[in-house]
């Protein structure tokens, strides 16, 4: 039951298009095997009256055969016309369903469209350039404050140095006349590795001043 309320398709449609028209030309050769017959037996009697000299018949079976093969003339015309109406029928088809494929590949390529939004992968590529130059921007930032930290603790260990330098210098003369005894270090005397005895504050103070340090 369900099947015959069934909403016919176009392929269905055609279909029965295409029985009818098949019947229709079956029906239109069986009127023109059935009209050439006839136009056969009106040949035969045309002769027979022409032979008994019966004119008049012979005009009237004469005009019959006329109208007759008038007749299966447009049987053939009718044939062909309905022999276009099933190829334009068949095009048809052929055409809506290249329609159909056409339809369905305009969804997909619509869908396609949405999800590759030209204007949102712009954005996407734009946001991703600007997080990059953030990282890089970090990046150099990070790297800046290392070397600064770095540069300033050597710069600090040069310092450190050179004051080490001038105190063991100071040492090394405070220790060279008192001790007559300086040590090597690092290429330069250092106090801290002689071999002296320990020196009072005031022997200091008197040694700053003999050498002309207040």
């Amino acid at each position: 039951m369900a099947s015959l309320f069934k909403k016919k398709t176009v392929d269905d449609v055609i279909k029965e298009q295409n029985r009818e028209l098949r019947g229709t030309q079956r029906t239109i050769t069986r009127d023109r095997a059935a009209l050439e017959k006839q136009e056969k037996q009106l040949e035969l009697e045309i002769k027979k009256m022409a032979k008994t000299g019966n004119k008049e018949a012979c005009k009237v079976l004469a005009k019959q055969l006329v109208q007759l093969r008038k007749q299966k003339t447009r049987t053939y015309a009718v044939s062909s016309k309905v022999t276009s109406m099933s190829t334009q029928t068949k095009v048809m088809n052929s055409q809506m369903k290249m329609a159909g494929a056409m339809s369905t590949t305009a969804k997909t390529m619509q869908s396609v469209n949405k999800k590759m939004d030209p204007q949102k992968t712009l954005q996407t590529m734009q946001n991703f350039q600007k997080e990059n130059m953030k990282m890089e921007m970090t990046e150099e930032m990070i790297n800046d404050t290392l070397d600064d930290i770095f540069e300033g603790s050597d710069e600090e260990e040069e310092s450190q140095d050179i004051v080490n330098q001038v105190l063991d210098e100071i040492g090394i003369e405070i220790s060279g006349k008192m001790a007559k005894a300086p040590s090597a270090a690092r290429g330069l005397p250092s106090a801290s590795a002689s071999k002296t005895t320990t020196i009072s504050d005031e022997e200091i103070e008197r040694q700053l001043k003999a050498l002309g340090v207040d």
